[in-house]
């Protein structure tokens, strides 16, 4: 006899009172996705080297003009998640989101350091994304060496989607005067 698990699913709101009541700490490397709470899968030293080298690069290049998101919530509630991307670079705003997390409008872009989480990221968060309605989202594939460019979102996912290799150049949507290289981004 086949037994059917039905699965609960939790709002954006019920992972808040999880992790006000104590339930969900910051060492639980959780995220919200779908409504499903997951584990993040660990970050290895290539990955952290490459999000900080990121968030210098960010930082650096855009002063004030975004704020640099790196490792952090933003809120989806539309697609019942709470990601915490690698990089999302933001709105700027004077009280820098400590009085709510960034929601889509708030979201210039989005950067995912892919090493042990490909699928994950490109078959679950990316298609979370798009229905959100975040504009851009760029995957740093370190395995592959590459960079997927994800633009023009919809309900089944990105329209237009590239693949970037060592030696050419991208500029994000919301930064079209910032060039950078595939060879800058990965090391």
């Amino acid at each position: 006899m086949a037994v059917t698990l039905r699965r609960y699913r939790f709002t954006v709101d019920e992972y808040d009172r999880l992790a006000a009541a104590g339930v969900l700490t910051q060492c639980d490397r959780v995220e919200l996705l779908d409504g499903e709470i997951v584990e993040m899968t660990p970050i290895g030293d290539r990955h952290a080297g490459v999000v900080a080298r990121l968030t210098r690069l960010f930082v650096e290049r855009l002063g004030g003009r975004s704020i640099v998101w790196p490792q952090n919530p933003v809120g989806l509630r539309v697609v019942r998640s709470v990601p915490q991307p690698d990089i999302a670079l933001l709105r700027p705003r004077d009280d820098f989101y400590t009085t709510g997390r960034p929601e889509p409008a708030d979201i210039l872009l989005v950067i995912e350091v892919m090493d042990t989480s490909v699928e994950t990221d490109r078959d679950v968060k990316v298609p979370l994304y798009a229905r959100a309605g975040i504009a851009e989202v760029w995957l740093v594939n370190l395995r592959a060496d590459a960079i997927e460019v994800h633009r023009e979102p919809t309900n089944a996912g990105y329209g237009d989607v590239r693949v970037l290799r060592r030696g050419e150049r991208l500029s994000p949507l919301a930064f079209p005067d910032l060039t950078l290289t595939v060879d800058e981004l990965l090391g």
